[in-house]
This record gives C-alpha cells, structure tokens and sequence, in this order.
C-alpha cells in the first residue's frame, strides 16, 4: 500500500480589517490619520494594530520621538499590503467599469467645496448630464493614493506625486479683500496698497504666509504688517471679512461671486502665485470622464476672469 502524503494545515489570514488599520497607518504615517480615513476611532485602529502583531508574533511599529516608525517586519508587511490594496483597488474599478452612470467621487477642501464648487454644481449638472458626481470635502492634505476618491479638485504647487494624471486649469491668484462698509469707514477705496501696514488684518492657519507673500509681491515690508486674528479655515475668514471685521486675503476665485454681489471689494486687485488649481486623479483612473470635468472646471474658472 502507498504510503499517504499530509501536509501540515496553513493558519488562517489575519482579519482584513487589522490588514487595512495597518497598510493606512504605515502609509500615513499616523494612527490618528489612519483613523479619519478608515472612519473609526483611533483606539480601534490601534486595537486592530495591536491584535495584528499578536497574531503575526512581532512588532511592525516602534515609537520614535512622538512618531512611529516601523520595524523590519513592518516595512516588509508594508510593502506586501500596499502592493495587494493596489491590486484590490484597481481589479474593483476594472469590475465597477467606470461607465458614465458610475459615480466620480471627488475631494475637494472644505472652503474650496462650499465657496466655489457647491454655487456652481447646478450649472456642472446641467451641462454635463452624463457625469453623475458624488462631492467628498476634505480637511487633511491629500494623501498620494487618493484613497477613497476617483479624482480631487485642489490648489497647490508641483511637484505633484508621481502616480497622479495633472489637468492644469487655472493659475492661481490671491489678494485682499474687505467689506464695503469697512472700505468706506477707513478710507481704503483710494488707498495706496501701504494702507493696509495700519489695519486689522485677518489670517487663515491653512496658509500663514500668504499676507507675507502678498506684501513682497506690492514692495512693501512684511516685517511690518500688523498682526491679525486668525481662523482655521479660509470660509470663517472671509465671513469675517463681509462682516467688517478686517482686511483678509483670499484666492480670486474663492471670492469671484463675492466680488460681483457687492459683498467684497478687492480695491488693490490679485496678483499671481506660483500655485495652479488642479484637477488630479491615480494614473490608472480612465481618463475620457477626467478630461471632461477638467475641460467643464477650466472653462468656469476662466469666466470668472
């Protein structure tokens, strides 16, 4: 009688849920992160990570300073999740087909989505019946996967991530902007620019430099300008400013339909930074829909010149 070959049973995959807490930690670099983008606490990513490393028998992350950094078998379990989310990924878009009833999601930051996308989606709709589009707002930078979205509408400068496809649609330009009642009251409509060196300047944390940029772009001393109130985000500033709270400065096209209601004046105009508004998605991602939305995003922006 031949003698019956047996092969010892494999054990079972880890949770797919403590894979994904993972690959998202080690990619963002950040528990916290990891988090937001999984929509679940920080405790249970890290419960997830943690039960993990027990199953795997090692550690894959390491305190460093008040960061992580992952340890040997981390960096290699990194690589291996990252390259099996992408596969996943992209043999799901392959199945879903992209067809034009399909939905693109798209990011956009939260002041860009509500003073600028938002106003002008009906129109979007109306023009481009067949792009069904699902809008994400987005607090955290973008992370260079995209995850989770099919496209995002930004402003910023290049270097863009190397996996991205860039549509180029608009240069961006910024500028101070104040109530008309504000304007009045301190005489600024027929100000020189140096005029603003004794006001009340408002600032956004999201772009701290900008008043410093603006004022070497107009020759005067950024050492100089008046310190200001701040606000989180680039929508609370410019309420602030309509209701006459100070000077602030803002992207010309945050502020277009401002400016044609009367509820803003630009008195010393925009000047350009090196930053473009962009429209970008993963190099994979069909580009037929993509060229499209960026052809209809380009066309909107340059009417608002």
């Amino acid at each position: 009688m031949s003698e019956k070959l047996t092969y010892p049973a494999s054990r079972p995959m880890p949770s797919l849920n403590a894979l994904r807490a993972f690959e998202a930690t080690a990619r963002l670099g950040s528990v916290s992160r990891a988090a937001q983008e999984l929509h679940v606490t920080h405790g249970a990513v890290s419960r997830q990570i943690r039960a993990l490393e027990d199953d795997l028998g090692t550690p894959l992350f390491q305190r460093q300073g008040r960061g992580l950094s992952l340890t040997a078998a981390g960096l290699r379990l990194r690589d291996a999740s990252a390259a099996a989310f992408t596969q996943l990924r992209e043999a799901c878009d392959q199945l879903r087909g992209h067809t034009a009833q399909t939905p693109l999601v798209l990011g956009c930051p939260v002041s860009l989505l509500a003073r600028w996308m938002i106003p002008r989606l009906e129109r979007l709709m109306a023009e481009l019946p067949e792009l069904t589009l699902h809008l994400r707002p987005q607090e955290l930078p973008f992370d260079e996967a995209l995850t989770g979205l099919d496209a995002a509408l930004l402003a910023g400068e290049a270097p863009w991530p190397s996996g991205w496809q860039v549509h180029e649609l608009a240069r961006e330009c910024v500028g101070p902007v104040v109530s008309p009642h504000f304007a009045e009251q301190h005489g600024l409509l027929s100000s020189a620019p140096s005029a603003l060196l004794q006001q009340p300047l408002l600032h956004t944390t999201s772009r701290p430099q900008a008043w410093q940029a603006w004022a070497q772009g107009q020759g005067l001393p950024a050492t100089q300008l008046p310190p200001g109130q701040s606000f989180p985000h680039l929508y609370h500033l410019l309420e602030a400013a309509v209701a006459g709270r100070g000077v602030a400065i803002a992207p010309e096209q945050l502020v277009a339909d401002d400016l044609t209601s009367g509820r803003l004046l630009a008195p010393w105009g925009f000047q350009a930074t090196a930053a473009q508004w962009v429209l970008v998605a993963p190099s994979r991602a069909p580009a037929a829909r993509l060229t499209a939305l960026a052809d209809w995003l380009k066309r909107a922006l340059a009417a608002q010149r």
